[in-house]
């Protein structure tokens, strides 16, 4: 662990020289991105240089209550000194342990969630609905805003899809738990004989990717625009206001109707794609990595069955930390920090292992 924070002191070193270079100062791009990283390891070189300050101040006291043998009153005080120190030294290591832990760069970015009806037919489809409700009124508790990009809603108010995306501070931080399976057991409004169904939706969650990140070449796309379906609101469906946009290299597609301008379908269209085209690149790169996320709480994959909402027994299990909770009503009711909090600690604690 030192050998580590000894590197990244010296790494801290150098950009602090860097950034008060003239010449550097003078490529205001390359300043901002030197000062950004700079700013990211201040803390921990802070509380590293506060551990060596700790450590050497230990080394003195006791030398010091070697040379005062004899004197009992001025060696219970160095006594007391070392045991501060000495707790000091412990609470610094646990805060230089876990400032060693990988942050995520994504974390402080908004989201953009998807999330599709899988096995279950139109009850699935509800589920769908009860999920999208859920992560909005979270997103609303939150103080963050939910907007919905593109949906395929049913008849009876669930949806067959829904995209949309949560602005606020820290939404991924919060939210990229939420990948996976979730499963529902309930009778379903539909069933007449009172069996209890077992149903699925996968949600996808997504950092938001800006323009910067990755460079989507034009000629790469091809956007066809056509007549909305008219779940968009009034008037919608009479101007040739939606929009899909073709990533030829990949072949992804992105749809969007819901507003009735072409422009801002258009736009949103693009936040789905580049978003989608990120996660593709992370994916990619993470599997030549050769841990390939295995120090995060489940994989991520949409494919993994991560939760089960039990009506009956007013049960949710999350199946990655075995949690089991009987709050099943106020967590569809956007209560999710209980959950989100017991995953966020399990993935610190693995994590922290690994500096370990």
């Amino acid at each position: 662990m030192i050998e580590k924070l000894e590197a990244i002191e010296t790494k801290y070193n150098e950009l602090t020289e860097k950034i008060a270079d003239p010449e550097i100062i003078a490529k205001q791009e390359e300043w901002r991105k030197l000062t950004k990283e700079h700013a990211l390891l201040q803390e921990i070189v802070t509380s590293f240089r506060e551990y060596k300050k700790t450590i050497k101040d230990i080394e003195e006291n006791s030398e010091l209550l070697k040379e005062t043998s004899g004197d009992s009153e001025m060696e219970e005080l160095i006594k007391s000194e070392l045991e501060t120190l000495e707790e000091k030294k412990s609470k610094v290591e646990e805060q230089l342990k876990i400032l060693l832990i990988p942050k995520d760069p994504n974390d402080d970015r908004n989201v953009i969630m998807e999330i599709r009806a899988g096995t279950g037919g139109e009850e699935a489809a509800l589920f769908a609905g009860d999920l999208f409700r859920m992560y909005s009124r979270y997103a609303e508790k939150q103080g963050w805003k939910a907007e919905i990009i593109d949906s395929n809603p049913t008849e009876l108010g669930g949806f067959k899809e829904v995209i949309f995306e949560i602005n606020g501070n820290g939404a991924y931080s919060r939210l990229k738990y939420e990948s996976g399976v979730h499963r529902v057991q309930r009778v379903p409004s539909t069933e007449a004989g009172g069996r209890i169904h077992t149903s699925a939706a996968t949600v996808a969650v997504l950092p938001e990717a800006q323009e910067v990140d990755l460079e989507i070449n034009p000629n790469d796309l091809r956007i066809d625009i056509f007549r909305a379906s008219g779940h968009g609101g009034q008037g919608v469906n009479t101007t040739d206001s939606a929009v899909r946009i073709t990533h030829l290299p990949t072949g992804m597609v992105v749809t969007c109707q819901d507003e009735r301008s072409q422009l801002k379908n258009k736009d949103k269209a693009m936040k789905v794609l580049r978003a989608r085209l990120m996660e593709k690149y992370q994916e990619d790169q993470d599997r030549k990595i050769a841990q390939n996320r295995r120090s995060q709480v489940g994989s991520g994959d949409r494919s993994e069955r991560i939760r089960t909402y039990n009506f009956p027994q007013g049960r949710i299990t999350d199946h990655r930390i075995n949690l089991t909770t009987h709050q099943l009503t106020n967590t569809l009711q956007g209560e999710l920090d209980e959950i989100i909090d017991a995953l966020a600690a399990e993935d610190q604690a693995k994590k922290l292992a690994q500096v370990e």
